[in-house]
């Protein structure tokens, strides 16, 4: 079985989201980032970075035991072991969803979280801040809502490369910004929240 470790961040629900339609058995691993539990040794053994989420199979490739963290490298690890179609075999339909999910990982979720800690978090309000991330994340959400306009998924089928866009959509997107102006990324933010995967990963740990 699958270990999770998980907390309720953009990136630890991209995680929870790949391991549900993956199909494959889990259990989650809480990591209270609040109470610094991430500094813990044993889990700075599994997550040099001190990030979440990170994930350890017993059953690993050819048997062995595995960790991962970085969770591009844990949302392609899950879609190749679950055969599901999340990550394809074909080599130029995971360029295509490489692309997206790199974009999601590197690009998407990066600037969104700078633009949730000067929105949200940080206790002093810094306008200049607020304003440029503001831009930025509606400069990142007219990419996404432009490409969806002829794409029904980011890369052909449904696969980790929407996993890895979702959560800041809904984070960021519906619940700061607003999607009024991004009327294909609502369409497929709606079909992706209604998934009983994505419902069963943003529900109880």
């Amino acid at each position: 079985m699958i270990d999770l470790y998980f907390f309720t961040t953009d990136n630890g629900y991209k995680a929870r989201q790949a391991v549900e339609e993956s199909g494959l058995a889990y259990q989650i691993k809480l990591v209270n980032i609040r109470e610094r539990q991430q500094f813990a040794p044993d889990y700075l053994r599994i997550s040099p970075g001190h990030k979440i989420p990170a994930l350890v199979d017993p059953e690993g490739p050819g048997g062995a035991s595995i960790s991962l963290f970085e969770t591009g490298a844990i949302l392609k690890y899950l879609g190749e072991k679950s055969r599901k179609g999340l990550y394809p075999t074909d080599p130029v339909k995971r360029l295509n969803v490489d692309q997206w999910l790199f974009y999601g990982s590197a690009s998407f979720t990066t600037l969104a979280q700078q633009f949730g800690f000067f929105y949200q978090r940080n206790p002093e309000k810094v306008p200049s801040a607020i304003k440029h991330y503001t831009e930025v994340l509606r400069d990142m959400l007219g990419t996404l809502d432009r490409h969806l306009a002829s794409h029904e998924y980011f890369a052909g089928d449904f696969s980790v490369a929407d996993i890895s866009m979702y959560p800041d959509t809904h984070l960021h997107g519906v619940n700061d910004i607003g999607l009024a102006d991004y009327p294909n990324l609502r369409r497929w933010h709606d079909a992706i929240e209604a998934r009983p995967a994505t419902r069963r990963a943003w529900g109880p740990h």
